[in-house]
């Protein structure tokens, strides 16, 4: 099942990408780009909500409705 996590994305002065969410501890993950950044953070959040669940049962996290806002970052 699919879930919605807000990632908190910022480009450090070294030109790498950090990301992290507040609500989770230990989900930390850099990238040489946005894209990279996210997609780690993404293997990284699944990991970290897995070991939770074993640990400590379900957790609450938002569920993908049929719509919902996702900020596209494009190229130009």
């Amino acid at each position: 099942m699919e879930r919605i996590i807000n990632i908190h994305v910022e480009k450090l002065p070294e030109g790498v990408y950090l990301t992290t969410y507040e609500e989770a501890q230990g989900l930390v993950a850099q990238g040489r780009t946005a894209t990279e950044a996210l997609e780690i953070a993404r293997d990284v959040a699944r990991k970290l909500i897995e070991a939770r669940r074993v640990r400590s049962g379900d957790i609450e996290l938002l569920s993908i409705g049929d719509s919902f806002d996702y900020p596209l970052t494009v190229s130009a």
